[in-house]
């Protein structure tokens, strides 16, 4: 570890702090220099780190920056891979890549401060703006087939759904099969893509891609989506207090567990804003209204068509009809 890793590792575990720089160095088995020098290279990465004659230095408590050491405060697992980066086309492409080739274990994970060329389902494109969110893709090698892999998406809902409550305070909706919203606008989206034993059916891993709306600022909001995506606060100042770091690592902490055991949480039915009501089903340029009767225990939803026929969807764009 460098002495710019070390030393904001320290900074971050006593955050609102001063340390001296006598004691950082002697800590971390570096001079003073070294100190000043990784004090500066932090400061241009945008951390606020406050410092004055005789009294050391302190990583501002209203830090809010990303990143591995902080994240790894609050892991389960600290010892897991983390790789930030500032700006990516796409956090699921990336994690791909790392887990096509072998470099990723479970568990490991992918973030960026912005995203390019974010992605939805169906190949949507999904507003990744910088620092207005938490884009992130976790890789996980779970035991299961392809049959399964809707289960891996409740799981990430699931896990979403938990971790913005327990940091934020704050209650969301889940929407079948992979949307959470809050006041009535979508706020975060999940994107599951599964790599499998084409023979056996096994999953070999699959990347759970998760983009949470944090803050957006309304009026850079594409015009399409001024009426549909919405945010977890509407004032910057709000969004500036959440704990962003401890955010990722407790979204990491809940999927992982949810994934143990493939089979569908109690919290998805419980918080699931379909069943018992009238949708609109659009599968491809086509759509048709049905009325929503329950989530199955595999995770596909059951609906009564207009005809009274009964019919178990396993994918398929859905909507409350209004």
């Amino acid at each position: 570890m460098t002495v710019k890793s070390s030393l904001l590792e320290m900074l971050e575990k006593n955050k609102g702090e001063v340390l001296s720089g006598e004691s950082i160095a002697g800590e971390l088995g570096c001079t003073r220099a070294a100190v000043w020098k990784a004090v500066k290279a932090l400061r241009e990465e945008g951390y606020h780190i406050e410092a004055g004659p005789n009294k050391g230095y302190m990583l501002a408590k209203d830090t809010n920056r990303l990143s591995q050491e902080a994240i790894r405060l609050f892991l389960d697992d600290p010892e897991v891979r983390i790789d930030i980066y500032d700006e990516l086309e796409s956090t699921n492409q990336t994690a791909k890549k790392e887990a096509m080739i072998g470099e990723a274990r479970h568990g490991e994970f992918v973030i960026a401060r912005s995203q390019t060329a974010g992605r939805g389902r169906r190949g949507r494109e999904f507003y990744s703006p910088a620092d207005a969110g938490l884009y992130m893709s976790v890789i996980l090698k779970p035991q299961g087939t392809i049959h399964d892999s809707l289960l891996i998406t409740t799981a990430a809902a699931v896990a979403v759904y938990r971790a913005v409550e327990q940091i934020c305070g704050i209650q969301l909706d889940i929407k079948w099969v992979n949307d959470l919203f809050y006041n009535g606008k979508k706020v975060c989206g999940i994107l599951t893509e599964a790599v499998t034993d084409f023979e056996s059916g096994n999953i070999e891993f699959v990347v759970v891609g998760m983009g949470l709306n944090i803050y957006l600022e309304p009026k850079m909001l594409p015009e399409s989506l001024k009426d549909v995506a919405g945010a977890l606060y509407q004032s910057r100042e709000d969004a500036e207090k959440t704990d962003r770091n401890r955010l990722a690592a407790m979204i990491v902490n809940e999927l992982r567990k949810e994934t143990e055991d493939l089979k569908l949480s109690p919290d998805y039915v419980e918080h699931n804003m379909i069943p018992g009501h009238q949708v609109t089903i659009t599968d491809g340029t086509s759509s048709r209204k049905a009325f929503a009767l329950e989530i199955c225990s595999d995770g596909r939803l059951k609906v009564r068509e207009e005809n009274g026929h009964e019919t178990i969807l396993s994918f398929g764009e859905v909507s409350v009809s209004v």
